[in-house]
């Protein structure tokens, strides 16, 4: 079994629900923000991926400052759920990362993915310097003249903001929750068509 570890200071600002700047206080480390539907599934897919060191749910991209669960569902403030990933890029580039962004989730969906429909779902890459923001639109440019979906990909690219983590229920959610219904009925089948196995 896996053990991801979370930055001390991450988890101090995650149980005050303080908001989490994009700095890279760790050296050799690097962090991505990726926004694919529900932060749970994303969640569940990327602490599988190699090179990845901690994933912490949240919500990014919102004219609110220290927004609720309640309030983002709501559809009100503009934030999106969001998963932030530290890496280690000697172990997975950026790209490989946006490479299981993009089989994470339908990127032809604008603000729905699955059941889950409104903005605060939507399919977004928030870069943190300009070397992840040309990566990610050469790799949603690639992926949209592959054809590998019959829809044009719509997945939005924007500047990283801050980053507000979710209270400690939404944290590590399918692994403390495998049994629950959405876990079972969502999640489950998604890693199952991944090939990841928890």
């Amino acid at each position: 079994m896996k053990l991801w570890i979370v930055p001390a200071l991450l988890l101090a600002a995650v149980a005050k629900g303080e908001p989490v700047m994009h700095e890279n206080p760790q050296e050799n480390t690097a962090i991505a923000t990726f926004g694919g539907g529900c932060y749970w599934c994303m969640e569940a897919v990327f602490q599988q991926a190699p090179g990845v060191l901690s994933v912490v749910s949240g919500f990014m991209g919102g004219t609110v400052r220290n927004p609720t669960y309640e309030q983002v569902c709501a559809g009100g403030t503009g934030h999106a759920e969001v998963i932030q990933v530290r890496y280690d890029p000697a172990r997975v580039s950026y790209e490989q990362l946006l490479e299981w962004f993009w089989k994470a989730h339908d990127p032809t969906q604008r603000n729905r993915q699955g059941n889950d429909v409104g903005t605060q779902y939507r399919s977004v890459i928030f870069y943190h310097d300009e070397a992840q923001r040309q990566a990610a639109e050469a790799s949603r440019a690639a992926l949209d003249q592959s054809k590998v979906f019959a829809r044009p990909v719509v997945t939005e690219i924007a500047a990283a903001a801050e980053f507000y983590p979710a209270g400690k229920y939404h944290q590590d959610y399918y692994r403390r929750n495998p049994s629950q219904p959405y876990c079972q009925f969502v999640i489950r089948p998604k890693l199952n068509k991944l090939g990841l196995k928890e």
